[in-house]
Parts: C-alpha cells; sequence; structure tokens
C-alpha cells in the first residue's frame, strides 16, 4: 500500500495521526454525561495550564483521559518533525483503545488552553469494564464503531487519484467546515510530498472548492467537493 511509503519520519506521523482519528468523539464516545455524573467518585479530576503536557510521551500516565473543557493538541514528532495530528475538544475521550491493545501512547497530548480533564486509572477502568454491563457494551460498540470508521477510510483512499483522495481526506477531517490539521501531516497521511498535496489543494481552491488560510483549510462548497472526492 502506497499509504505506507516514504520516509520513516512520515510513516511514525501517519501512524500517530491514523491512531488519533480513533478518539472518542461526539455520538461515537464511550460515556454520556451521566456516566461521567455516576463515576465522579472514581474519576481523577486534573487541571492542566495552557501550553503544558497533559499526558504522553515522558508524562504518560495509562488510562482513559476524558476532556471536560478546553482544547488539546495531539502532537507526533519533535522539533522541526512536530505535527500536530489532531485537536480534542469537550466530551473527547483518549487513550481507551491503547489500553485495551496494551499500546504505547504515539503521541504527546498539550493543552492549548487551561484545560479540564477526568482520568481513568487502568485498574479502575478494567473494574468499571467488568462490573457494569451497559457501559462495557456501550464501550464496546463505541471501539468498534472508530476503529471501523478508520478501516473504511483507509479502504475509501484506495484505487483513487490523489485529486479525489485529498477530497475525501479533508471531508473527513473537517471540523464545522474547517480542517486545523497541517499540511504536513496531511500529507504523510496520503503518503505523499508536501509539495504534490499543496498542488492539489492549490486547484481545489482555484475551483472555490475551498480556501486554504494560515492556520485552517476551509470548506466553501461541500457538495462540489463531495462530487471531485468520487
Amino acid at each position: 500500500m502506497r499509504l505506507l511509503g516514504g520516509k520513516a519520519d512520515d510513516a511514525r506521523l501517519q501512524r500517530a495521526a491514523w491512531v488519533a482519528r480513533c478518539v472518542g468523539r461526539g455520538t461515537s464516545a464511550p460515556l454520556r454525561p451521566e456516566d461521567i455524573s455516576a463515576l465522579a467518585t472514581t474519576l481523577n479530576r486534573h487541571t492542566v495550564p495552557r501550553g503544558a503536557v497533559a499526558y504522553g510521551g515522558d508524562h504518560h500516565r495509562p488510562g482513559v483521559w476524558i476532556v471536560r473543557s478546553g482544547q488539546l493538541e495531539l502532537s507526533a514528532g519533535t522539533g522541526s518533525g512536530r505535527a500536530v495530528v489532531q485537536i480534542l475538544r469537550g466530551g473527547d475521550v483518549d487513550g481507551d483503545i491503547q489500553l485495551l491493545l496494551d499500546l504505547p501512547m504515539p503521541y504527546t497530548a498539550r493543552a492549548l488552553d487551561d484545560v479540564e480533564l477526568l482520568h481513568l486509572e487502568r485498574e479502575d477502568f478494567e473494574r468499571l469494564l467488568a462490573t457494569s454491563l451497559p457501559i462495557a457494551r456501550r464501550w464496546l460498540s463505541s471501539v468498534a464503531e472508530r476503529l471501523n470508521t478508520s478501516h473504511m477510510r483507509i479502504l475509501g483512499l484506495l484505487g483513487r487519484t490523489l485529486t479525489q483522495q485529498t477530497a475525501q481526506l479533508l471531508l473527513d477531517e473537517a471540523t464545522d467546515g474547517a480542517i486545523t490539521v497541517p499540511q504536513r501531516t496531511l500529507a504523510a497521511m496520503l503518503g505523499v510530498r508536501r509539495p504534490s498535496l499543496n498542488k492539489v489543494l492549490k486547484e481545489l481552491e482555484k475551483d472555490r472548492l475551498i480556501t486554504l488560510g494560515y492556520s485552517a483549510i476551509a470548506i466553501v462548497d461541500e457538495k462540489g467537493l463531495t462530487r471531485r472526492a468520487g
């Protein structure tokens, strides 16, 4: 698969980016507000000041992390090779898949503003799944849904032109009509060089489907971009 090509740094970035796609978000989040209230005595509350590392890297604590308020930036790599792979917001759940599969955290979570987090320790997580059948079933469904979505995204890229792949990836990554993931990360996810991606993005902008900004890509014509994705 061409998705696995490229430099070693790009391959690591690609893996981190695709793992970040498996964060529990919105309707796929395994815990509902009432679940969080019921777990108040089990969940540990943490406040992370702007700019500080919340988890991952040398600061990682195994367990499940739930964002109550604020925004977390997930990034992979260091120095000039550092790239943002995802932004987490209130209600997002992270760390559960790595915990279930006993995998290392492939990125570092840093607070973009003052963040409030809830942390479920490994032992408490395992106890929760063992003693609460409704939550365990919902959690299993959440994980299956997220993994299936990631799997279908990969399959959806195969056999398409780079323009079609780019259009589909932009649609997948958009939040409120904007893509905040850097172009370097998008290029790594597609397995291409950034200049090749930038050329396609310029063409899409010329056709008035998107606009390219300093820190985000805005979708101008979602229906047109969908048609371009094939």
